[in-house]
């Protein structure tokens, strides 16, 4: 299987958020692969809410970036962002319109975590998936 990867970087505003889960996943399906769509839309949401996070918390402390890398082990998502606040899943009240989001990485991706770094911090999350599922250049339909 051929490796993928992209980095760019995500302006902390919330349109530029929607915008960068539209540019990754569009990245993700365009490099080719034969990923269910299952894992897809779960890899769009876990995006969402990863850059969602980054923005609300740390878009205004400075650079954010986005990615993904997809090799033979599987894909993964990641987001870095300058905030080393240690994100932490909360019980959101049933009315709460927000809090939920690291319920649902936890729930979609096979792993998921944070790394801290020197000046913030980088979230991801992790999806396998079948070593018989490979690139369409490799595998033709």
């Amino acid at each position: 299987m051929k490796v993928h990867q992209i980095r760019f970087p995500v302006p902390g505003t919330h349109a530029a958020a929607s915008s960068a889960r539209r540019d990754l996943v569009a990245a993700i399906r365009a490099w080719g692969t034969l990923l269910p769509p299952e894992l897809l839309d779960a890899a769009e949401l876990v995006a969402s809410e990863l850059i969602t996070n980054a923005v609300r918390h740390a878009g205004a402390d400075g650079p954010i970036s986005a990615g993904a890398h997809l090799g033979t082990g599987g894909l993964r998502i990641e987001v870095i962002d300058t905030n080393s606040e240690i994100p932490e899943a909360g019980l959101p009240g049933t009315a709460a319109e927000a809090g939920r989001g690291l319920f649902l990485v936890a729930a979609l991706a096979d792993r998921h975590g944070f790394d801290p770094l020197p000046s913030g911090k980088r979230c991801w999350a992790e999806f396998e998936f079948s070593a018989a599922l490979s690139s369409a250049e490799t595998h033709p339909m």
